[in-house]
Formats: structure tokens, C-alpha cells, sequence
């Protein structure tokens, strides 16, 4: 048996080892966490408990690899039993299961963004909306993924949007109940809906629900502030049998409610668990004590709150910065004269970065750093597997995996010239509204019904299916992918884009990446739930590379540097006077300060620009930031211009 004491201080270990019942544990920033839960998983196996009895759930799926990793070196093999996953992944797996009870076909399509996207147009179009003034897809996505997430009539999320929206309320409402009918009856489920019809699965089905409440024995949540809604009544349900919640998170870091997160979760748990124990987490092994009693008398304005002090294991270091510059200009050479610094103190540019509230904040530096010649990286934009170019190669992956996905064969066929989306729906109903690749009298039908002028392009992609279902090629999909862009891709790139080499690697890579999965159908389904999830949180694509990180504190969250800078601590940018509205409610832009300051571990620099540059080519004063304003003189080192 493991000596757990020999690894976890005093109060991870009594999270680690806790008995029975729910537990709640408030794991500050920089405490351990992700150590707590993986002794956690081991010491649940390792006391006797089946590990397919275990439900641990994340934010993404690779820190759920990343903890089973850690607890198989712990507890062994058996781990490898555990449920594990977002909570998106483990609703797939039981729909998959499950799926014809909501009827659905367990073979069900996950729609991402992209098709939902374009499923949501082709109902506008069919309701014969849209004009100038009607929202672009992009614009109803979201709307009726905000919907979807907190539970809410399409009509209330609307409400709040309204003097945006210069449309009759009635016709989005209108669009998404007809988006609600066409994935029903394509048999797709977008991204929310995985979240949606799980959590429906387990209160319209008693069967199903107490199936999985005998098996999860115990649940372990991580990053539990993070959860929406529909997750905590998930877990809430899923738990209601043997009450083994472990919840892990930070009321201090509760930033995504933009996103869905609701602080009331973390808040309510004692309540709707008034069973539950409480640990904190406080001692943190990440920054110097200096940086800590910055976010130490940060947070502590925040009045609703589980109160937390971080203590700090490492020793004493160097007072954060607080540098009052001129304005953006002066801001950006400032932070590139002390990057500078760092290089000459042995530094590496990956060791540095700079945090903002905004993307627009960073624009001046970015400049600045281009001009320098110094090497920067915006952890941010669209991921590979959401760019154009690898959905179209997916596309044609899921065209030869599923005969019935009906949106992936819209996006195929539309790759080919002169072949609109009309001409596309009719070669779908002409086909009995299904293409199975593998038959080749479908092949072979399809090819006719294409127009001459297309039928030519058509045929090394036909081709390239037809080996893999039949010739020597049958069933390994990256020879599918090499075919398809030998025969067709290739050109295509060079005729619609500027940069076709660089994405002609990225298709090229993704050939080498089916090859490590198991199937195509399971290397389908990681790249549709990874496409949603792991982008949200995982956003740092380029962590080998020696560049500074440009990055919002969002997408900071999670990540840590041994120097930080944080632009733009004035009043109106942060905290944002667009978050703060008309409540003049601080508590979550707060808790962003507070995240920014505990990504550093060595250096924290605050930069307060004096005066700022209006649209019009006027200034304006600027006021310091409440959140530098409120802190004690001794806490800081404040220094006046470029005299650092």
C-alpha cells in the first residue's frame, strides 16, 4: 500500500484519504490540486473500490489522461478502468449507449461548429429570413449555445440582446426551433446537445439513471466553479444514490460566467450537501511570498467568498512591480526593455508573458515587439482541427465512415467546381438520402449525377474511396487522406489559398495522427469532442517554441510563467467597464486580477499606463486600477516612467 503521507502535506492528504460522503476542497491557486485528485483515484483503488465504479470528470481530456497517467504509476494498471473525461465525452459515452431511448440511432452524428453553423443557415434559408439586419449564423450559434447551457428559453437569453438584435425576437425563436427539429431529424446532436440529452437521459429514464448511480460510486469533479448549470444537476443526479461527491475548485478563479460557469455552484455545494466536509488547499508551491500577498489582498475585497489565504513555500523574492508609464507607447517599450533584462539575466522568452484583459490591449505591444525583433506567440485564434482546410479533409473521413452524415457530404461535394448546395440536395434525395461509400453501386450512381464539369475532379476522389472500402488500401484512412489530396486537395489548396503550403503540412500531419489512433471512427469522434471542448481550455499550441506568450487572462488560466506582465491596469480596462455594466459588480473582474497575479511565479510586473489615445486621435486621463489602487504601499515596488 502507498505511504500517501510521504507525498501530499497534511491537507491534501486528508482530501486524498477522506472517507465517505461529499467532500468539498478548495484548492487555491498553485496548491496542488491536480496531486490531490490523482492520490485521490489511487487511494479509492487501491482501498478496493472497482475503478469502473470511479467517474472522474475535467474540463479537458487530456488533463483526465494526464491524472490516470499519474495514478497508474501510483496505484498500477487498474486505473485504467476509471471513467474519466469531460463532461461532454462521458454524456457521449452513456448516449452512445443509450441513444435510441431520446430516439436517436447510437451511431449518432456530433455535429461541431462548423455544421451546426451551417445547418442553422440552411433554416434561415428555409424560412426564407435573413437580410442585412438578421444575425449571421456565427451570431445565432451562439446564441442558442447560451441558451443550451444555462437551461433557458431561446426568448430569455434574448431579452439581454435585444437592442443588438434589430429583428422581431420571434424569427430567431422561429430558427432555432427549426434547427432543433433538422438535427432531430438528421440525427445529430451539436456539442450542447451531448450535454443536453446526457443529463435528459439520466432524469426522463429511471432505468438508465439508476444504472449509473449503482455503478459511479464515487464522482470526482475537477474545476467544479467552472461548471454550468446542467452540469452540477448532472453530478447532483448521478450522486444522489451514494453521495461520494468530491468537488475540486477555486471560488477565487470562477471567470467563465461569459461561458456559461455559475458561481453559485461552488457556492451552493454545502447547501444542497449539507453532509459535506470542507478542505482548503492554501499552501502554494508555485509563486514567491511577495506575489502571493499581492493576490492575498486582492481577492480579499471580494465579500462572497470561501476567505483562503495563499502561504507560500518558497522563499522570499522580489516585490511585484508597479510601473506608472505615459501611456500604451510607453507601456510597450517598458515591457520590451524589461524582456530585454530577462534575456540578459539568462531569462528564456518562453519564460515570459504578458497578460491582458482584452486582445485590442495588446495591439501597441505587439507593434513593439515585431519592431524589436523579439518572438511572440498569441495563445489564441482558431485551432487546427477548426480551420477550413481540415474540415475539409475530415469531411471526407466521415463521408467513408458514416453513409447518413448528411453534413459531411454537403461539404465535400461543395468542394467541387460549379456544385452549389442546391445541386447537392439533389444528389443527396437522389441517393435515398444516405451515400454509404463502401457500396459501389452508390459510387457509381453518385458519379453520374454529378455535373459534367465536375464529374472529371470527382473522380480521384471517388477513386481514393473506393481503395479504401475494397483495394489495397482498405481501411487505413491516412492513405484515403494522401490519395484525396494527391488526386484533388493539393490543387484545390493552391487555387483558394495564399498560404496552401503551410496548410498542405497541417493535412499532412493529420495523416500521421489517424494513423496512431485506434479507428477512424474513434479518431472522429476525440477530433469532434476536441474541436469543442480542449480548444476552450487548452491554449497554449506552442509551448516548445522560445517566444513571449501574449495571452488574456482567460486563456491564461491554468498556465504559469516564471514572468508575468499585466497591461493595462486602469480603470475601464481592467477591471472592463463593459463586464462592470450598470451594477457596478467588481467580484468576478476581481477574480481575474487575482488569476493574472498567480500565474507568476518569480517576477509579477503591473503595468498603469497615465493617459490613453481615444479613436478620434484626442487623450483622456486614466485612472490606476482599483485592484492596484486598494493595495498597501509596502506591498508593492512602484516605479514612475522608464526608471526600473
Amino acid at each position: 500500500m502507498t505511504d500517501f503521507s510521504a507525498f501530499l502535506n497534511p491537507e491534501q492528504l486528508a482530501a486524498a484519504t477522506a472517507g465517505d460522503g461529499p467532500l468539498l476542497v478548495l484548492a487555491a491557486a498553485g496548491t496542488g490540486k491536480t496531486q490531490t485528485l490523482v492520490y485521490r483515484v489511487a487511494y479509492l483503488v487501491e482501498r478496493g473500490l472497482p475503478p469502473e465504479s470511479i467517474l472522474l470528470l475535467t474540463f479537458t481530456n487530456r488533463a483526465a489522461r494526464e491524472m490516470l497517467e499519474r495514478a497508474h504509476g501510483v496505484a498500477g494498471d487498474a486505473v485504467g478502468a476509471v471513467w474519466s473525461g469531460t463532461f461532454h465525452h462521458v454524456c457521449n459515452r452513456m448516449l452512445r449507449r443509450h441513444a435510441p431511448k431520446l430516439g436517436y440511432r447510437h451511431e449518432f452524428v456530433i455535429a461541431d461548429r462548423d455544421d451546426a453553423r451551417k445547418l442553422i443557415d440552411d433554416c434561415v434559408k428555409e424560412l426564407k429570413l435573413g437580410g442585412k439586419d438578421f444575425p449571421r449564423r456565427e451570431v445565432l450559434n451562439s446564441l442558442f449555445s447560451h441558451a443550451a447551457n444555462r437551461a433557458l428559453p431561446v426568448e430569455d437569453i434574448l431579452e439581454s440582446r435585444l437592442d443588438q438584435l434589430k429583428v422581431d425576437p420571434m424569427d430567431i425563436v422561429r430558427v432555432h426551433d427549426r434547427y432543433e427539429q433538422r438535427k432531430h431529424e438528421l440525427g445529430i446532436m451539436d456539442f450542447d446537445d451531448l450535454l443536453v440529452n446526457g443529463l435528459r437521459l439520466i432524469e426522463e429514464h429511471a432505468d438508465v439513471r439508476e444504472r449509473y448511480q449503482a455503478q459511479f460510486r464515487h464522482i470526482l469533479v475537477d474545476e467544479y466553479q467552472d461548471t454550468n448549470l446542467l452540469q452540477a444537476r448532472l453530478v447532483d443526479r448521478l450522486a444522489e444514490r451514494e453521495g461520494n461527491v468530491m468537488a475540486v475548485g477555486d471560488d477565487f478563479q470562477c471567470i467563465y460566467s461569459w461561458r456559461g460557469a455559475d458561481f453559485r455552484n461552488i457556492m451552493d455545494f454545502p447547501r444542497r450537501y449539507p453532509a459535506a466536509s470542507i478542505v482548503k488547499l492554501e499552501r502554494n508551491y508555485r509563486s514567491v511570498p511577495e506575489i502571493l500577498a499581492v493576490a492575498n489582498a486582492c481577492i480579499a475585497g471580494n465579500p462572497e467568498q470561501f476567505q483562503k489565504t495563499l502561504r507560500a513555500t518558497r522563499p522570499g523574492g522580489r516585490k511585484p512591480r508597479a510601473m506608472f508609464l505615459r501611456d500604451g507607447r510607453e507601456q510597450a517599450g517598458a515591457v520590451v526593455d524589461l524582456i530585454r533584462r530577462g534575456l540578459q539575466e539568462g531569462r528564456a522568452l518562453r519564460d515570459m508573458a504578458v497578460l491582458y484583459r482584452a486582445h485590442f490591449h495588446s495591439i501597441e505591444l505587439q507593434l513593439e515587439l515585431t519592431r524589436a525583433g523579439i518572438a511572440h506567440v498569441i495563445t489564441s485564434g482558431v485551432g487546427v482541427f477548426e480551420q477550413a482546410h481540415v474540415k475539409d479533409v475530415l469531411a471526407l473521413l466521415r463521408v467513408a465512415q458514416d453513409g447518413q452524415d448528411r453534413l459531411a457530404f454537403d461539404r465535400l461535394l461543395s468542394l467541387l467546381p460549379g456544385v452549389g448546395p442546391r445541386s447537392v440536395a439533389t444528389y443527396w434525395l437522389k441517393l435515398g438520402s444516405r451515400f454509404d461509400s463502401r457500396d459501389k453501386a452508390q459510387r457509381e450512381a453518385l458519379a453520374a449525377l454529378i455535373k459534367p464539369g465536375a464529374r472529371e475532379t470527382w473522380e480521384p476522389i471517388g477513386e481514393a474511396l473506393a481503395r479504401f472500402h475494397d483495394g489495397d488500401e482498405a481501411g487505413h484512412p491516412d492513405k484515403l487522406v494522401e490519395r484525396f489530396v494527391a488526386g484533388f486537395y493539393a490543387a484545390y489548396l493552391e487555387k483558394t489559398y495564399e498560404n496552401a503550403k503551410e496548410r498542405l503540412e497541417d493535412v499532412q500531419e493529420l495523416a500521421v495522427q489517424i494513423m496512431r489512433s485506434t479507428s477512424l471512427g474513434a479518431f472522429l469522434q476525440e477530433v469532434a469532442l476536441l474541436t469543442n471542448t480542449d480548444q476552450a481550455y487548452d491554449k497554449d499550441p506552442h509551448k516548445r517554441a522560445d517566444a513571449v506568450r501574449l495571452s488574456t487572462v482567460h486563456q491564461a488560466k491554468g498556465l504559469e510563467w516564471p514572468v508575468v506582465f499585466i497591461l493595462w491596469a486602469t480603470e475601464g480596462m481592467f477591471p472592463s467597464s463593459r463586464s462592470l455594466g450598470e451594477t457596478e459588480d467588481d467580484a468576478e473582474e476581481r477574480r481575474l486580477f487575482y488569476v493574472a497575479a498567480t500565474r507568476a511565479r518569480d517576477e509579477l510586473n503591473i503595468c498603469v499606463p497615465e493617459w490613453r489615445q481615444t479613436r478620434d486621435g484626442g487623450i483622456f486621463a486614466c485612472k490606476p486600477s482599483r485592484f492596484v489602487a486598494e493595495l498597501p504601499n509596502e506591498l508593492l515596488r512602484s516605479v514612475y516612467g522608464r526608471r526600473y
